[in-house]
């Protein structure tokens, strides 16, 4: 099992990542609100700014303060 930093010691398994997306439209916010009504969303944002939301295969939705590019480099390293 591969683990990707999602900033700040926040980690989630490489295998389970469905999707990394900007948080910018409209449907990726209902996403997040659907997902936090739910008790699906983890904010690892750590108080920052979400720059990237990280939707994973059991729909759990995390939000990250990197950005999506930064998020896909460290799933592509070694």
């Amino acid at each position: 099992m591969k683990l990707i930093n999602v900033g700040y010691g926040n980690m989630v398994s490489s295998s389970k990542i469905v999707a990394v997306v900007s948080p910018d439209s409209a449907p990726v916010k209902r996403i997040v609100q659907e997902a936090k009504a739910k008790g699906l969303a983890v904010d690892a944002t750590c108080g920052r700014k979400c720059k990237a939301v990280i939707v994973t295969d059991s729909n759990h939705v995390v939000l990250s303060a990197l950005s999506p590019e930064a998020v896909g480099n460290r799933s592509e390293e070694d």
